[in-house]
């Protein structure tokens, strides 16, 4: 079972949480955007973080340093051979600036859009699993939930006794980070005394500072849970919750372009090696991996990193400070009363009711088609937010670049396909609605008819969801009757937009549960 889910934290209302889900990546999705309009959350962070947390770091909850980094060490078979049957790679992450988020419906990240171009590379489509409350990302992977483990980890001893790495792909310092309200600013690691410092159990900072403790510097080490990550500690150092953490340079960098109250300190470790984590039995992953990684990152003679064009762009955008980034961290005032996924849930909302369909569902649907942008033209001729199609509608194709008028008439087009559909159950239903409405009513039929050809059934969407594939071969498709489907975009378009709309579900439960839970740095629970 894969999940998409944000945590509850186990320090009383420290973190937010979402609902599990799955949810099914575009690999050709555009990658600029960031999560939706996280500022109400953000502006009321402080007071949330200060009522939940205490006011030291002696409330925290007692943490076991003796954890165990997973509890399912033999891994299941899923090589790549496996994953390229299947069509699918998923790919477990956490959500985070640096590693997958969303903006208004649109997914970006560093992590995200790297194995995102190694899933288009090599004709797949990919899945997100964000780790769910008491989940463990070592177990996911090793029980098959997920393929690979993208969440900028850095190499360990400890983490490689329960799965393999793949090549590195990035080096990182690990540095302390202090508050500011501390007036202070260490320059080296013993002036680090007297100061707790605050990490998860699982993560490679405690190992480090248990490292550093064993060669004999006089550290304080204040455990957390799990569930929190280093975007929500850096937040609480800054609002001076906690006293000190660790981070990666890089992520420090991005973050304090946009955080008050971080202080800099010394340097712990240099050079840690990024890398994915992969099940131990899975060699022709991990080598398929690290062809691709190393054209994108590789040492030369001297032991000097050289990066690829496409990884430097990723690292700007991410790292050194970017349009998605400002507004991940720091979001304009005016979106503010944006309180849901995107710029038009109103509209949608009142759309959907009036044609009886899940608004949810046909937000997912204008993210799909449109990104929500009301100019979109594809090279199909269809416009707008929902991309209509003018031969099949009567309004004036000006009028259609309307947001009102073009959800509305998508609306009504999608409703026409739900009744045509109407014997079959709600899900197969929106799937067999979502197909139509991607590639036509008429390569819909073919498949079905196809479907019957194979003895399958054709009012089964896996069924129809084959007939539609072999659609692109030519022994199929020059008997029907409306000729050649590029079956495999319908397929991953349903699949999307379904698993796209069940993380809409998810964030409309992390906002409802938003008074009640802490809003993380960003407005939502990370856990990378």
């Amino acid at each position: 079972m894969v999940y998409i889910s944000y945590y509850n934290d186990v320090i009383q209302c420290a973190t937010t949480y979402l609902m599990s889900r799955v949810i099914m990546i575009n690999t050709k999705d555009f990658t600029v955007g960031s999560f939706f309009s996280p500022k109400n959350f953000l502006l009321v962070a402080t007071l949330i973080c200060i009522s939940c947390t205490g006011n030291s770091e002696k409330d925290r909850k007692v943490i076991d340093p003796s954890s165990s980094l997973a509890t399912i060490t033999e891994p299941v078979y899923r090589d790549y051979a496996e994953i390229k049957r299947s069509g699918v790679l998923r790919v477990i992450t956490s959500y985070s600036s640096s590693t997958y988020f969303l903006h208004r419906g649109i997914q970006a990240g560093f992590e995200y859009e790297l194995v995102k171009d190694f899933a288009k590379e090599n004709d797949l489509a990919l899945e997100v699993v964000i780790i769910g409350e008491d989940e463990n990302p070592y177990d996911l992977l090793n029980s098959g939930a997920g393929d690979l483990i993208a969440a900028s980890y850095t190499i360990t001893e400890e983490r490689k006794e329960v799965v393999d790495f793949t090549r590195p792909y990035n080096l990182v310092d690990q540095l302390i980070v202090l508050s500011e309200e501390l007036g202070k600013e260490p320059e080296s690691i013993t002036d680090l005394r007297s100061i707790p410092i605050t990490v998860r159990r699982n993560s490679s900072y405690y190992v480090k500072l248990k490292e550093l403790q064993n060669e004999g510097f006089d550290l304080t080490i204040n455990l957390v849970s799990d569930d929190l990550d280093t975007e929500a500690l850096l937040f609480q150092v800054a609002n001076g919750t906690y006293s000190a953490t660790v981070a990666d340079d890089n992520f420090f960098e991005a973050s304090d372009k946009y955080m008050k109250g971080l202080v800099k300190g010394p340097i712990i470790a240099e050079n840690d090696t990024i890398a994915w984590a992969i099940r131990k039995n899975a060699p022709d992953l991990e080598s398929k991996f690290n062809k691709y990684l190393y054209k994108h990152f590789r040492f030369n003679a001297d032991g000097i990193p050289k990066r690829s064009a496409f990884l430097n762009v990723l690292r700007k955008k991410y790292f050194k400070g970017s349009e998605p980034i400002e507004q991940y961290f720091s979001p304009d005032i005016e979106q503010q009363g944006i309180a849901g996924i995107s710029p038009y849930d109103s509209l949608l909302q009142t759309v959907a009711a009036e044609f009886d369909l899940d608004w949810v569902m046909l937000t997912s649907i204008a993210a799909q088609e449109s990104k929500f942008d009301p100019y979109s033209e594809s090279w199909a001729g269809a416009v707008g937010i929902m991309q209509v199609l003018p031969r099949f509608s009567e309004i004036p194709l000006d009028d259609l670049f309307d947001p009102e008028i073009n959800i509305r008439e998508g609306a009504r087009i999608l409703k026409e396909q739900m009744e045509h559909y109407s014997y079959m159950d709600s899900t197969t239903q929106w799937q067999f609605a979502l197909a139509t409405y991607n590639a036509g009513p008429g390569h819909v039929a073919d498949a079905r008819r196809l479907a019957i050809d194979h003895n399958d059934d054709p009012n089964e969407w896996d069924s129809v969801s084959k007939a539609l594939l072999r659609l692109m071969q030519r022994k199929y498709y020059q008997n029907a009757r409306y000729g050649f489907c590029r079956g495999i975009e319908t397929v991953r378009y349903v699949n999307e937009i379904t698993n796209r709309s069940n993380t809409y579900e998810a964030i409309l439960a992390l906002a409802q549960n938003r008074n009640n839970s802490f809003p993380g740095v960003l407005g939502i629970k990370t856990i990378n």
